[in-house]
């Protein structure tokens, strides 16, 4: 591989400082120092979006998703309140209520607004123990799995929840619901290789999966079709996003 040669001129006080640091963080050359500068420099600019605006994507994405979570639960209790219980509320109570989920759709907007304009508890413990159920849900985030179990039995459907990845792939081996909530970003397995896992199994490959997750919109999507997913439910999710399920429930 050709190789271009490279002369810096420095001053004295510089190539103290340098050797000084080359020590102290183990650098016997300085073409090593300068491969490694490079490459964070390439790395560090890849991620500046627009004029002196310097960006982590990653970061951002992380960021989304915890904000995300914790505004799903409330999001869904308010509106599972306002559409169960509205009519015996006091109209103070209820206006409310619709007030906090108006902030609610007003705070994701800004959530998707400012950290997905870019493009680019653990554990493996269980909720509910029933042996048969309708849906399977794996989510690592408590609040949702506890709301959605309590949601779709309020609709006449049984729920199993689990955290981890493992533990979904475990409870397949057992049973086969008739539909899977798979989160994606999970404490041990990506839910897009549990995709694959169960897509590649000739009993579980026909399961309808539908994914419920904080990561952009943008990022899914390009997954959905490749690996044969069914739909995608975006956090914080609204109640009607639910309706293409039932028709797999039935």
């Amino acid at each position: 591989m050709k190789k271009d040669r490279v002369s810096i001129y420095l001053s004295e006080d510089i190539k103290n400082e340098w050797i000084k640091f080359a020590k102290n963080n183990n650098y016997s050359t300085l073409s090593k120092f300068l491969k490694e500068a490079i490459e964070f420099f390439i790395e560090y600019k890849s991620k500046v979006i627009g004029k002196n605006k310097i960006v982590d994507i990653d970061l951002l994405s992380n960021l989304s998703h915890e904000f995300k979570e914790p505004l799903t639960s409330v999001k869904a209790y308010l509106q599972f309140i306002i559409e169960e219980h509205g009519s015996s509320l006091e109209d103070d109570v209820l206006k409310m209520v619709r007030s906090a989920f108006t902030q609610c759709l007003t705070l994701e907007e800004k959530i998707i607004e400012n950290l997905e304009g870019f493009e680019g508890p653990k554990g493996g413990t269980t909720l509910d123990n029933s042996s048969q159920y309708d849906i399977l849900i794996v989510d690592d985030n408590k609040q949702t799995v506890k709301f959605l179990n309590t949601y779709f039995k309020r609709k006449g459907y049984s729920c199993k929840g689990v955290f981890s990845g493992n533990k979904c792939l475990n409870e397949l081996k057992t049973y086969t619901p008739k539909l899977i909530l798979l989160d994606i970003i999970l404490p041990d397995i990506s839910g897009y290789e549990i995709i694959k896992t169960i897509r590649e199994n000739s009993s579980l490959k026909e399961v309808p999966i539908f994914l419920i997750t904080a990561v952009p919109s943008s990022e899914v999507e390009k997954k959905i079709q490749k690996l044969n997913v069914t739909g995608a439910i975006f956090k914080p999710f609204n109640l009607n996003d639910f309706k293409d399920l039932y028709k797999y429930l039935k």
